[in-house]
């Protein structure tokens, strides 16, 4: 058997790459870290052996004013949800959960132009850091809140629709793992508004309807209708 070889080394620089450029996005970059960021991606991209790197660095360029914009939604999300946050500057300084969406939003726009590998190495990165699983693939709108953040899963066909909150422990993810099914739609849909509670899980192409909220510890493999409440009921009793 013939093993190919490759750079892990990259693992490294994309660590780099990720955290600079988180950073950069809070910081009035000077001409100089500008500079910087764009040598560290153009030599990652000539390590993934990727063709018309300088345009794609042009064209991701272009997303970072919106993807501000977009975590500060989120940011205001989290302090607006989260009893025990003090401050704004919490969030941003702080908060797991802030920096998974982060880098979720700087790889997505990079999965959405069909960037190879990269991706994926800058959502692995953050889920080292954070706990939290993030595909590059899934799709979230804004104002977005993950408490707690630790063992949250989010699969490559999700969509989140605004103002989405969720806790420790939860799973948005496919009910079957078959390599045929690469190419459709196999993780939920959650619409604008909906709470989904600690270490719930959601599998399939099913849709969670607009202002709902999910307990704590359920399992759903069936559409929710908008407006519903959804919770697990114990068989155990509890004698004090």
């Amino acid at each position: 058997m013939q093993f190919n070889n490759y750079d892990l080394s990259l693992k490294d620089e994309v660590a780099s790459f990720t955290k600079q450029l988180f950073y950069a996005l809070f910081d009035d970059a000077c001409q100089e870290k500008a500079n910087h960021l764009r040598t560290q991606f153009l030599k990652i991209l000539n390590g993934l052996c990727v063709d018309k790197a300088e345009e794609i660095w042009t064209y991701y360029q272009l997303s970072f004013c919106e993807i501000r914009r977009t975590l500060d939604l989120d940011a205001q999300a989290f302090e607006a949800s989260d009893p025990a946050c003090k401050s704004l500057g919490e969030v941003y300084l702080a908060y797991p959960g802030f920096h998974a969406i982060a880098v979720h939003r700087l790889s997505h726009e990079l999965y959405k132009i069909n960037v190879p590998i990269l991706p994926r190495m800058m959502s692995e990165y953050a889920h080292g850091l954070t706990g939290v699983d993030i595909h590059p693939g899934a799709t979230i709108g804004e104002s977005f809140f993950i408490d707690h953040a630790t063992g949250v899963v989010i699969g490559e066909t999700t969509i989140i629709e605004n103002n989405v909150s969720i806790y420790q422990g939860v799973t948005l993810g496919g009910i079957q793992v078959k390599k045929e099914l690469a190419e459709v739609k196999r993780h939920p849909t959650i619409e604008s508004n909906v709470t989904i509670y600690a270490n719930a899980t959601i599998l399939g192409n099913i849709t969670v309807g607009e202002n709902t909220t999910i307990g704590a510890n359920v399992c759903i493999t069936k559409s929710i209708e908008p407006n519903s409440t959804v919770i697990y009921k114990s068989q155990n009793s509890i004698y004090t």
